[in-house]
This record gives C-alpha cells, sequence and structure tokens, in this order.
C-alpha cells in the first residue's frame, strides 16, 4: 500500500515512516519543513533500508495536495502536518484556526476526489480538557480545551467523524499523550527550535549544555512529590500504533478512536531522576510557578487499543531516557 503521510518530516512523522517503510508500505511524504528539515528524509532511507517520495509542499494547498493525488496515488493517508506549539496558539489564534483546519480540509477533499478511503489523524489528549479526572478514556467529555491548539485537534476530530459517518471515509483518530524518546539508532530524534515547552526536549538542553538548568514548574500539586504528573510514551510506540491502525481501517467503516498512551503517569521528578541513573549525568534544576492551565495529572485508559487494535506500549521510562539522550549525543558527535 502507498500511503501519504502529512508532516512526515517532523519528530513524530519521521519514526512514523521508518515503521511504515519497515513493515511493507510504500511511504509519500508531504512537509513544508517550517519545523523540520529535507536531512530527515536520508536519516529515514538509512534506517529503513528503502527509499521514499517526499514532495515540499503546504499541506494547506489544496491545489498542491491534489497534485499529489493525481501523481503518486497513495491509498491511505496520516495526517500530522499542522502547528503544535501552545503558546503560540494562544497568541496567534487565527493563524492556528486557518492552517490546521485548512490542511485538513484540503487532504479531506483530495481523498474524495480521488477515490481513497482510509484515513489516520493525529489528534492529541488536550481535547479533554479539565471536565473529568485521568485516566482518560475515550467515551469522556471533549472540546473544553485551554487553547486554541487544542480546539483545533477537537474541531478536526468532528469533520472527521462527520465525514466517515456519511460513508465517505474509513478513519481512524489517535489521541496522543506525550512522546518522548528517539529512534534507537541515534539517527532521528526530536529537535525543536528555541526554548522548549516540552519537558524531555527542555532536559535534554541542560544535558547539552544550552539551558543552565531546568525549571520544573510547580511543587505544590497534590501528586506523589509535588510535581506535575504526564503520560509520556516512546515515540517509537507510537508510530507503531499507526500501522495497527491502518490494518484496522482495512477492515472497519466509520470512525473510530483510540488512546496512545502507557497508561502510566509519571511525575516531573521522577523523569528527571530517571534521565539522570540511565545516563549517570546531572540535570540542575528550580521550581519555578506554575503555569496557567498546567493540569496536576493526565494519563490514559489505553484498554480500547489494546482491544480492537492488538497495541500497547513496550518502552520503559529507562528506554524513553537513553534513547532520547543517544538522539543527543548523536548530534553532538
Amino acid at each position: 500500500m502507498d500511503v501519504l503521510l502529512t508532516g512526515g518530516a517532523g519528530y513524530i512523522g519521521s519514526h512514523i515512516a521508518v515503521e511504515l517503510l519497515q513493515s511493507g508500505y510504500n511511504v509519500i511524504i508531504a512537509d513544508n519543513y517550517s519545523n523540520s528539515s529535507p536531512d530527515t528524509i536520508g536519516a529515514i532511507e538509512r534506517i529503513a533500508g528503502k527509499r521514499l517520495t517526499a514532495y515540499e509542499l503546504d499541506v494547506s494547498d489544496a491545489a498542491a495536495v491534489d497534485m499529489i493525488f493525481k501523481k503518486s496515488r497513495p491509498e491511505a493517508v496520516i495526517h500530522l502536518a499542522g502547528f503544535k506549539a501552545v503558546g503560540e496558539s494562544v497568541a496567534k489564534p487565527l493563524m492556528y484556526y486557518r492552517n490546521n483546519l485548512d490542511c485538513t480540509l484540503s487532504l479531506l477533499e483530495a481523498m474524495v476526489n480521488n477515490n481513497v478511503t482510509r484515513f489516520i489523524f493525529s489528534s492529541s489528549a488536550t481535547v479533554y480538557g479539565s471536565v473529568s479526572p485521568p485516566p482518560y478514556s475515550e467515551d469522556m467529555e471533549t472540546g473544553r480545551c485551554s487553547n486554541p491548539y487544542g480546539s483545533t485537534k477537537h474541531m478536526i476530530e468532528q469533520i472527521v467523524t462527520d465525514t466517515a459517518v456519511g460513508g465517505v471515509i474509513s478513519a481512524v483518530i489517535l489521541r496522543y499523550f506525550n512522546p518522548v524518546g528517539s529512534h534507537k539508532s541515534g539517527l532521528i530524534g526530536e529537535s525543536p527550535r528555541g526554548i522548549p515547552n516540552n519537558l524531555m526536549p527542555y532536559i535534554l538542553q541542560v544535558a547539552a549544555g544550552k539551558l543552565p538548568e531546568l525549571n520544573v514548574f510547580g511543587d505544590d500539586y497534590p501528586t506523589g512529590d509535588g510535581t506535575g504528573v504526564r503520560d509520556y510514551i516512546h515515540v517509537s510506540d507510537l508510530a507503531r500504533g499507526h500501522v495497527d491502525a491502518l490494518k484496522y481501517c482495512d477492515c472497519h467503516t466509520g470512525a473510530e478512536i483510540f488512546n496512545l498512551g502507557t497508561g502510566v503517569g509519571y511525575s516531573v521528578l521522577e523523569m528527571v531522576n530517571a534521565f539522570e541513573k540511565v545516563n549517570n549525568i546531572k540535570i540542575p534544576f528550580k521550581i519555578a510557578p506554575r503555569r496557567p492551565g498546567d493540569l496536576a495529572e493526565t494519563y490514559a485508559d489505553v484498554s480500547k487499543a489494546e482491544k480492537l487494535m492488538g497495541w500497547k506500549a513496550v518502552n520503559t521510562l529507562e528506554d524513553m531516557c537513553r534513547d532520547a539522550y543517544t538522539f543527543l549525543t548523536a548530534l553532538k558527535g
């Protein structure tokens, strides 16, 4: 099967591309490299030992997207392309609504026009908001998002579901929790620009000496050690979930939603301690005030993905920390 992977040169997309190639799929990447690098394409091919097709374009450009469908004739779409910085979405909400919705609409219209029916959408646990307590299950209320980024994910979920209910496509919506780590080869991984918003890339920049210390935002949450708890999942486990989602699409109609996480929450300090122990490196930190909108803890109920897709995460917290540092040392080398 030929699979169109939008945003395929990014952190998560590159790992999905590797899993697809190693599982026998042909991969067509569409990426404008606004938050990634064309060099990643070569790294993907080196890991997988296979070639792929890559187009440099903006997925919000409907004519350019339709050109891909006419020229490469994909049989399925995995959609990751879009803006994803929470803080930036608050500062520039219209930019986020315009880009993220336009990217999805141009893809779905091209699929309909070219008789492509399989669609996997990269959503987020952000859609759960603060309405219900964890663990989050797929049937919980969603939509009370705390930022425009999350709202775009929620809106797109509705668009995809409505399209699938109409019998036009078969869709799987994957709600990511907190992807961390890197491919075990060290050839691809997370390398955000500027000061990171997420914990692991922040730790890595401290480990690399680019930042003097880690800011721990709040130590007075009602958790075991007072710091925020999150469900961290190895990016390679997350990527493997997309291969299983494609297989699920092959024999099911309509739209289905799955959480992709481990079902276990770890605190900020537990992550720091695990990183220090596994990599034998000290991560200095200081306690800073809570950030507005941060929740005390979030983690997934992942039983549905295991029951219906046969998927579950297999990498440990130590694996995540070790592989993330492997990528960092490869970059430094």
